[in-house]
């Protein structure tokens, strides 16, 4: 047994920045071809600036009995979150309501039908010895939809700036065995063994023998109890 100790050498932790963001696009079951329902298709996001979490629910309705407080009954928990970026994948446009006109010719029609995704990023673990460089987080958010958002166009003068795009960003949670469902897994890997992330990163991230997807969290404890 030892006494609490506060600011050791080492713990000052904090969390920063956003970087290797993923696009991963939605596509149905395919019998014919061996191809199961899932989020494939991964892209890099490029000038990804910020993914702003916003969770809602979790709220409790109290119940009276025997003139007392009885109980709270909380309601379910929903996760949402907005995205910015300076600029998106090609393949964001189907999931923002656009569609090409002709296929190939990049002239594009509004008020489509938006495509489900799926998204991955990064945040940086920092602490007062390795600064920013300690560890980081990768954030896996599911079954994404984006909503109609404001795209504000000015002319140039003299404070240019670069237009920053943004997207309210609404989920639905998928199954996960022994728990309840859910939208968002973190995995941190200051805590994960290095075989183990690095086998989930190839499946993220692709490599020389197959593409890159987003696995769903029943294959990743699969991957955690085994590696």
């Amino acid at each position: 047994m030892a006494a609490i100790v506060w600011d050791k050498t080492g713990e000052h932790l904090y969390e920063t920045g956003v970087d290797h963001g993923v696009l991963y696009l939605y596509h149905d079951a395919d019998t014919a071809n061996n191809i199961t329902a899932g989020f494939g298709d991964g892209v890099a996001w490029n000038g990804l600036t910020a993914v702003n979490e916003s969770p809602s629910g979790a709220e409790a309705t109290p119940l009276y009995a025997d003139n007392i407080k009885y109980l709270n009954l909380m309601s379910a928990e929903e996760y949402a979150c907005s995205i910015e970026a300076y600029t998106y994948p090609d393949e964001f446009e189907e999931c923002d309501g656009s569609a090409e006109l002709v296929s190939g010719t990049g002239v594009y029609i509004g008020q489509q039908p938006r495509k489900l995704f799926g998204l991955c990023y990064r945040t940086l673990i920092g602490d007062d010895v390795h600064g920013s460089k300690a560890g980081y987080k990768l954030h896996i958010v599911y079954n994404c939809q984006a909503s109609p958002s404001e795209k504000s166009h000015a002319t140039v003068n003299d404070s240019p700036d670069a237009v920053q795009f943004s997207w309210d960003v609404n989920t639905t949670p998928v199954e996960v065995s022994g728990g309840q469902p859910t939208a968002t897994i973190v995995i941190d890997s200051t805590k994960i063994t290095e075989a183990k992330r690095t086998a989930i990163e190839k499946i993220l991230y692709g490599d020389t023998n197959a593409e890159p997807r987003l696995p769903y969290p029943n294959e990743l404890a699969q991957i955690l109890s085994t590696q």
